[in-house]
């Protein structure tokens, strides 16, 4: 019995440490993430696919339609992480879709990293309008690193 105590002991132990180390590594990563900054292409905008265009202006769009009652804390928590879930289906859209050379897709993951951090603030209980803040900075920084001759400036 007692050497049974000790292995689930050990076990338990284990299993701390493997997540922690797991949730270091996270925290690592998310860092790492937040010191890049967007780069043009050699002093041009990068060139992008149709399904980026569709993908950004359906974020905008949904943003645009809500906008007012955010400004005017007129949104709920309930509606914040409702809109937080259909801008998520868009970025999955994007993901899916969106085939662009390897480093324009690098500078294009740097700025929808801003917009995830957007929807995990949008999705906590904690200063939700501050999530649409940084999509609202994301969709502005979009038309200056890349070349969406079709893109309509959000409005705010």
């Amino acid at each position: 019995m007692k050497n049974i105590l000790y292995i689930a002991a050990f076990i338990g132990i284990f299993k701390t440490l493997q997540f922690s180390t797991v949730i270091a590594q996270e925290h690592e990563h998310d860092a790492q993430t937040h010191k890049l900054e967007l780069a043009l292409n050699h002093g041009k905008r990068w060139t992008i696919d149709e399904s980026l265009h569709i993908g950004m202006t359906s974020l905008k769009r949904e943003i645009e339609i809500n906008l007012e009652a955010i400004h005017n804390n007129q949104f709920s928590a309930v509606q914040y992480q409702e809109l937080a879930g259909s801008l998520n289906d868009h970025l999955n859209f994007l993901f899916k879709n969106c085939k662009l050379e390897p480093q324009a897709d690098a500078q294009l993951h740097i700025l929808l990293a801003k917009i995830m951090r957007g929807l995990e603030q949008m999705k906590s209980a904690d200063n939700q309008k501050q999530g649409v803040v940084l999509i609202i900075q994301s969709l502005d920084e979009y038309p200056a690193y890349f070349e969406d001759s079709d893109w309509q400036p959000l409005t705010h």
